[in-house]
């Protein structure tokens, strides 16, 4: 969807497809009928917004074949969606049964992360709409924090300089421009705003920046305004903002919150929790670690567990929605609009505890659209306006 800012920015909403299984480009295309589609038909969108997932092997197979290209975006025009964005987080394997700290392979010492970067960015150049003011990836914020010598800095710098290169070489080849943006997360090199510009700060603005996650913001336990005017002081531009809200526990020291909590301790994905007593951050790795005993129970806890927008878990979890709230009024409800790519990204449908999970297609589809029609009432609350032709009356209530 398309929403107009008082600044005349076009301001894109889309959701994230690594929710969706597939490996492969036959497998992409299917879900593009199977959910996609129906997703913005349960809108009652004219036009939908997707941020495509592409394995390393879906865009190995596109940047060889320029008609693979095409297919695809004919497929995503045929069914009234189109792509701004890309998510080349994950390289592989995203739904294998344990994945945890597997998605941060290969890091950006490795040249395969800049090989599959710049493929990417390739394949948004030829996806993009011709009215699209440019494009965006995101992908992991350099590394895993351990192991992280001099050496690795160093390296992925100059690999950062080849990135620049390589994007300003593909602009000047297509006439499009794309921008790559850094993931801050929880246990990684940069896994704040501050980290982030120490470690970014210098990059060259025009076609690097930050991707800003507002699960892992809150996680983090910064505040959006201050993390928004440490990132511009670094000459970091937001590329694109990832709108997902964390799981928190107000009193992790309760049995109720404890016995809540540990079912969604699950095998597949990394849930790094965080508390700040007194305002200082301290954390583990994953939340079965914390509930083993490894973390103080004393202050409340955020756990890196993207929860569905729309809906609280039940009583007494909840989530940080008034965090992504403010989050999104920092960046969008000014004057001008600090981003102009947004992408709800709920990957964690399949992991949720067994009563709040979807069951089927139908059940899925239902969800993300609830997501995005959450988004799209903030949007409107902030002052933003459906493009014209982008959305039209709802044929029913979205749940």
């Amino acid at each position: 969807m398309r929403f107009r800012h008082g600044d005349g920015t076009t301001v894109h909403l889309a959701y994230c497809s690594n929710v969706h299984q597939a490996e492969d480009l036959d497998g992409v295309v299917r879900q593009l009928a199977s959910h996609a589609e129906p997703v913005r038909e349960a809108l009652g969108a004219d036009l939908l917004g997707i941020g495509l997932w592409l394995a390393r092997d879906v865009v190995r197979e596109l940047t060889a074949r320029p008609d693979a290209v095409r297919r695809l975006r004919a497929e995503l025009t045929a069914r009234g969606l189109e792509t701004v964005t890309l998510n080349a987080f994950p390289y592989e394997g995203f739904h294998r049964e344990v994945v945890k700290k597997d998605v941060y392979l290969p890091n950006w010492t490795d040249p395969a992360r800049l090989d599959y970067t710049v493929d990417c960015a390739r394949v948004l150049a030829g996806l993009l709409p011709d009215d699209a003011r440019r494009g965006s990836v995101s992908t992991l914020p350099l590394a895993w924090r351990t192991p992280w010598p001099a050496a690795s800095r160093d390296t992925a710098r100059r690999v950062l300089d080849q990135l620049t290169l390589h994007l300003a070489e593909l602009e000047g080849e297509t006439g499009r421009t794309i921008r790559v943006g850094f993931e801050p997360e929880p246990g990684c090199v940069v896994e704040n705003t501050v980290q982030a510009a120490r470690e970014l700060g210098g990059l060259d603005p025009e076609r690097l920046g930050v991707c800003l996650d507002t699960c892992h913001l809150a996680v983090q336990f910064e505040d959006p305004a201050q993390a928004l005017r440490r990132l511009a002081d670094a000459g970091l531009p937001i590329v694109k903002v990832q709108a997902s809200s964390a799981l928190q526990a107000d009193d992790p020291a309760s049995p109720e919150a404890r016995r809540a909590l540990a079912r969604f301790a699950e095998p597949r994905f990394l849930h790094q929790t965080r508390t700040a007593p007194d305002g200082a951050v301290t954390g583990v790795d994953d939340l079965p670690d914390a509930l083993a005993g490894a973390l103080d129970p004393g202050a409340p806890w955020r756990v890196h567990f993207h929860a569905p927008l729309h809906a609280a878990p039940e009583p007494p979890l909840s989530t940080t929605s008034a965090e992504l709230t403010s989050a999104l009024w920092e960046l969008l409800g000014g004057p001008q609009a600090l981003c102009d790519h947004v992408e709800v990204e709920t990957y964690t449908w399949s992991v949720l505890p067994e009563r709040l999970r979807p069951h089927d297609r139908e059940g899925l589809v239902t969800g993300i659209a609830a997501e995005l029609g959450w988004a799209r009432d903030r949007f409107e609350e902030l002052g933003l306006v459906a493009a014209t032709g982008t959305t039209r009356p709802r044929k029913e209530p979205v749940p």
